[in-house]
């Protein structure tokens, strides 16, 4: 896809988009070459801008709007000396000609280039919902966007009804959720999956879904919006696939997005089966004069080899940054594949993503162990140690190849040094490896990306035989659970016949095992996973045949909410 007729020092550059990897594609390339024309192309009046900012303008912790317009027109043309055209929207490329068809409110013209790179950036997905073009619907992906939806919460009465619906449990929905609680806007979520934010594994979800409870969002899961229609107030009301109807304001209809790749495809440039623009790994379309970067691209993802958009603003910079480079001939980094790793804050909590989640495991079937820890975010000892619920997944050779963590502090240290291990194709012995800073009130001598690694080893090597949450129903009907939790926790909640023991007492009542097991495997659980683990290892190493829940009873707990313990 590099052919040797592309230009290697383009005069004329075209750049069709802004805001991420536009805007990066731009800067560099002037950076690169002083001498060049560089026009950059705007549908929109906003070419810089920090989309994901939004919520937390919407929230009021942003308080000056102005601060997410990272440039303008004129300050890019002061700094860079970039001609960029806001209003203005490509609508065709001839490929023959090298020229861009550009429509603007005064008529249209013909716009030549050397080299054109792509950056349109994605829509958002219109659900098949009846009544979306109601005046109380709204989507947050663009500064238009939330200025009609501040315009809207600013029209509700103080003392009224303040009442939002907002459509789809991922990032941006559980972001609008938070703002529009903070607005003082009482919020319903709505979410098809069975768990709020689709892309952590189900069992950290009832986390996210309990804090979001806890500040009075409702939340209706596993089911669809499927009409919008007018109440007799004016108002909106919202009808779900259950028959629920549920009374608005405002509603935000934020369900995925996909790529804006029409203009590519009407060119003729290919395409993946997903729509993304295919580019190399110099971000070079199917087209030699032509790049293509941003949401609108296919790439792949790092641990499946899967390909298809990640619309994320981190690679999108770096793939402006990489077409530039290759447009002007100067030394490119090839694009690296894509881990999709995330970060959202739900009210109190923080949840983070990297890597292969275990469904995306599963669907494309990829052997992997999966290894779950809570340890402390810093010293247990130093006040306010908060835990950070991480669950990973590691292949049979013990490279890591997701991880995904929930808490109230720590979580985005973790998921960075666990981004760069699966970056660096890391293993459990690296992670247990690591030397990581340290002083009470920022960790602990054993991190808990250590702690990861010494789990994940025990694991792998056969160390420590597991149970998961997810094979409680089965271990209920063959095996005898050993709770060897305090008495103290014990009475506090229990699976029904289990049989505790404190993991501090069991050397000597390994008989009473014995005979309570009856020749059945032994199924240990502690609270996490720490003392089970000792015991664990005390009754293999008596001639038992035992495994350690992994987690314990937190992962069990939280994965399983149906469960009622014992009392």
């Amino acid at each position: 896809m590099s052919p040797t007729d592309a230009p290697s020092t383009p005069r004329r550059i075209v750049v069709v988009g802004g805001v991420a990897g536009g805007m990066s594609a731009a800067a560099r390339a002037r950076r690169l070459d002083e001498s060049a024309s560089i026009v950059v192309l705007e549908q929109s009046q906003y070419v810089s801008f920090a989309n994901c900012g939004l919520p937390y303008h919407l929230s009021g912790e942003i308080e000056d709007r102005d601060s997410l317009l990272l440039h303008t027109p004129q300050s890019l043309r002061a700094a860079l000396a970039l001609d960029v055209r806001t209003g203005s929207r490509a609508t065709a490329i001839d490929r023959a000609a090298r020229t861009v068809t550009v429509e603007t409110a005064d008529g249209t013209y013909d716009l030549p280039y050397d080299a054109l790179l792509l950056a349109p950036g994605a829509v958002a997905v219109r659900p098949p919902v009846e009544g979306l073009d109601h005046p109380a619907v709204h989507q947050l992906r663009t500064v238009p966007d939330l200025d009609a939806i501040i315009a809207s919460v600013d029209r509700l009465p103080a003392d009224g009804p303040r009442r939002a619906v907002v459509v789809g449990a991922g990032f941006i929905g559980l972001e609008a959720v938070e703002a529009l609680a903070a607005r003082g806007l009482d919020v319903a979520l709505v979410e098809l999956a069975d768990h709020v934010l689709p892309p952590l594994d189900a069992e950290l979800a009832p986390l996210l879904a309990g804090e979001l409870r806890t500040h009075g969002v409702a939340l209706h899961l596993g089911v669809s919006a499927s009409a919008v229609a007018s109440a007799d107030d004016g108002s909106a009301l919202v009808t779900l696939s259950d028959g629920t109807r549920l009374p608005a304001d405002l509603v935000v209809v934020n369900v995925g997005v996909r790529p804006a790749s029409a203009l590519a495809r009407e060119a003729g440039l290919e395409l993946g089966e997903r729509g993304g623009i295919r580019v190399d790994h110099d971000q070079r379309t199917s087209d030699p004069h032509i790049w293509a970067v941003g949401d609108a691209v296919e790439v792949v993802q790092a641990v499946t080899g899967l390909t298809g958009p990640v619309p994320l603003a981190g690679p999108a910079n770096r793939q402006g940054r990489r077409a530039a480079d290759s447009m002007l001939g100067h030394r490119t980094t090839p694009q690296a594949s894509v881990l999709g790793t995330a970060i959202v804050r739900v009210f109190g909590l923080t949840a983070a993503v990297t890597g292969a989640s275990q469904a995306t495991l599963q669907r494309a079937g990829i052997p992997h162990e999966v290894v779950r820890t809570h340890a402390g975010h810093h010293a247990g000892y130093f006040p306010g140690a908060e835990q950070v619920h991480v669950v990973a997944s590691f292949a049979p050779d013990g490279r890591l190849l997701g991880a995904q963590a929930v808490g109230r502090d720590g979580v985005d240290k973790r998921i960075d040094v666990l981004a760069t291990a699966l970056r660096a194709g890391m293993t459990a012995d690296d992670l247990a490896e690591l030397e990581l800073a340290y002083a009470p009130p920022y960790g602990s001598a054993k991190d808990p990306v250590n702690m990861l690694g010494f789990v994940a080893q025990n694991v792998l090597d056969g160390t420590l035989p597991q149970w998961h949450p997810t094979e409680l129903d089965d271990v209920l009907a063959s095996s005898l659970v050993l709770d060897v939790r305090s008495r103290a926790e014990f009475a506090r909640g229990h699976l029904a016949d289990a049989l505790n023991i404190p993991h501090t007492e069991l050397r000597e009542r390994l008989d009473e095992v014995r005979e309570a097991a009856a020749g059945r495997h032994v199924a240990v659980h502690c609270a996490s996973g720490v003392r089970s683990n000792i015991a664990t290892r005390v009754l293999v190493q008596s001639g038992f045949d035992a495994s350690n829940l992994s987690g314990g009873w937190i992962s069990l707990t939280t994965a399983r909410p149906d469960l009622t313990p014992t009392r």
